[in-house]
């Protein structure tokens, strides 16, 4: 497992931090580099890490990533689909999914350290409705998700890339939403959250710009109360007096 791509943990800290923080590129078109979800980084596995990576794996972790994925097959069961882009450590997502035993959870994440956590939480805690894709999620959405089939996305905390020459690196552009939508069924959301206010506003100007999204707090304002657990990160940048901006927008097609 240690030659194959890790990235860094996604949540929001300084630069010097970011080797826990999983990077969201976008292409770069002057080079033709392909669309990624992450940055190949080195990471460390702690001893549980490794354990739980050996020991769950098999039973938690979906390897087949080039070809569609049938979720009742891998969950037993017909149930709203949600999926989580970058869960970094997975705590939120694990509390979630315990939250909400009638929906089903796949998160996608390439940093190994933050699968092995999540590995520990599923079996510690017995959550059947929770699945682990280790690998880039534009392939994952690409190649495994099927079109109209997910109830939601949720990405909480990418990278910000808050120097002004990054900013076409932020994972919320346009071109990746428009991915997003495709997958969603009519009704379905996409739940995005940032502690940094640049990249709230470049998220609340690209979700406004598409006609097929609707924002559930209405035009040009912040979601609250929206049941997403407070992330270890977060409550560090509260105690930092960093604000935290939701939004969560509906997929509503026009009608043909």
């Amino acid at each position: 497992m240690s030659d194959s791509p890790i990235s860094i943990d996604q949540h929001t800290l300084s630069e010097e931090d970011q080797s826990s923080e999983t990077k969201q590129l976008l292409t770069n078109t002057a080079h033709h580099r392909p669309l990624r979800s992450f940055v190949i980084r080195a990471g460390r596995l702690t001893t549980s890490q490794k354990e739980a990576l050996d020991k769950y794996w098999v039973d938690y972790v979906i390897e087949q990533t080039k070809q569609l994925l049938d979720p009742e097959q891998v969950f037993g069961r017909k149930a709203p689909l949600v999926v989580e882009i970058g869960f970094g450590m997975g705590d939120s997502l694990a509390e979630m999914a315990m939250a909400n035993p009638d929906k089903d959870y796949i998160g996608i994440e390439v940093h190994r350290p933050g699968v092995g956590k999540l590995l520990n939480t599923i079996a510690v805690n017995e959550i059947t409705n929770l699945r682990i894709y280790c690998h880039d999620a534009v392939e994952i959405l690409r190649d495994c998700i099927a079109d109209h089939s997910l109830a939601g996305v949720q990405i909480f905390f990418p990278d910000p890339w808050h120097k002004k020459k990054h900013h076409k690196r932020r994972l919320i552009q346009p071109a990746f939403v428009e991915k997003l939508t495709a997958k969603l069924q009519p009704g379905g959301f996409i739940h995005l959250a940032t502690d940094w206010q640049h990249y709230a506003e470049h998220m609340l100007e690209v979700m406004q710009a598409n006609p097929a999204l609707h924002n559930t707090a209405g035009a040009d304002t912040w979601a609250s109360h929206t049941g997403r657990p407070e992330t270890k990160f977060e409550r560090r940048g509260h105690r930092l007096g960093h604000g935290v901006w939701d939004l969560v927008y509906t997929f509503n097609p026009p009608q043909p």
